[in-house]
């Protein structure tokens, strides 16, 4: 094969309690990469859209093409030769894994392109380099569930202990968009380096008790379980209107709200379609009533991940 389209969906991580060890993918947005050999060898970008002319054009430093020279060194190929053109679908500092689709979708299509010598599994490592070139930090949260699908568990980074498990089918994500940027860099920095014993509890149990709610169709305990007492309470400030947001989302019906990722985009878990669609009107109406557009974006969990759209 000489050409390879590929798609990554965005994704929610930390899922309000479980900060850098939860995700979820969601069915759209996402980002597309497409990948076409060329004779000399070497990774250029030939093109970007919808980055508003923001990302690095080096493959050395866009996450994009970042993963692809990791995996090539691992192969052992120093004779590649490809132009990569990236489809921005979502917008940069989202809190929608906007680096991590960058990111899987690259591993994908060039994985692809190679005749797959590599497992799912194993491009995980090599996606989180993207999320390193991006913000510092090569977190899993984003980029296993865009790989793999489904609602991810980080149990371990080392060694990497990454892993699906079920959810029910009638559980649908509210994903709004407000139009602010935060970037993961200062959202990292103003977390605290220490928590209390007692709220290191909490989240423990809300943590277990979000698994157990998950993979046994609990929806009460879900709802119980998604608060999170260490993180939100430090990243909200950085969120016009948080919480009257939040309090609208569950006056609609959702089972819980939080931010997305490092925000500002929040999310929110309801039981069906119907209810997840009222949610993200009355989340949206209230940014709006301080004039803040947003986009919004309801999605049953994405089981398949990351896809193979074309190749010739």
């Amino acid at each position: 094969m000489n050409y390879i389209k590929a798609y990554a969906p965005a994704t929610v991580a930390n899922v309000a309690c479980g900060f850098d060890i939860f995700g979820f993918a969601i069915e759209e947005p996402g980002d597309v990469v497409e990948i076409r050999r060329r004779e000399e060898p070497g990774l250029v970008i030939a093109d970007i859209h919808g980055d508003e002319g923001r990302l690095p054009r080096e493959a050395d430093r866009n996450a994009v093409t970042v993963v692809m020279l990791h995996m090539l060194k691992h192969l052992g190929i120093d004779d590649f030769g490809a132009e990569v053109v990236l489809h921005k679908n979502m917008p940069l500092g989202s809190g929608m894994g906007s680096s991590a689709a960058s990111a899987v979708a690259g591993v994908i299509a060039l994985n692809a392109l190679l005749d797959n010598p590599l497992t799912r599994s194993e491009l995980l490592r090599f996606a989180m380099e993207g999320e390193r070139t991006a913000s510092g930090s090569a977190h899993a949260d984003n980029v296993g569930p865009a790989l793999l699908g489904g609602f991810v568990v980080i149990r371990s980074y080392d060694p990497l202990d990454v892993f699906s498990i079920p959810c029910p089918t009638d559980l649908y994500c509210t994903l709004v968009h407000p139009d602010i940027e935060i970037n993961t860099k200062d959202a990292r920095y103003i977390l605290r380096d220490e928590v209390s014993l007692k709220d290191t509890i909490t989240q423990m149990g809300n943590v277990a008790g979000m698994v157990s709610g998950l993979m046994q169709s609990d929806y009460e305990r879900i709802k119980r379980s998604m608060v999170d007492v260490i993180i939100e309470p430090v990243r909200s400030i950085l969120i016009p209107q948080f919480g009257l947001v939040k309090q609208a989302a569950l006056d609609a019906g959702a089972l819980g709200c939080s931010i997305s990722g490092s925000g500002p985009s929040m999310f929110a878990l309801s039981r069906g379609q119907e209810t997840a669609m009222l949610v993200a009107q009355a989340m949206k109406d209230e940014f709006n009533k301080v004039n803040i557009d947003c986009h919004m974006h309801v999605s049953c969990i994405n089981m398949q991940g990351a896809t193979i759209l074309d190749q010739a």
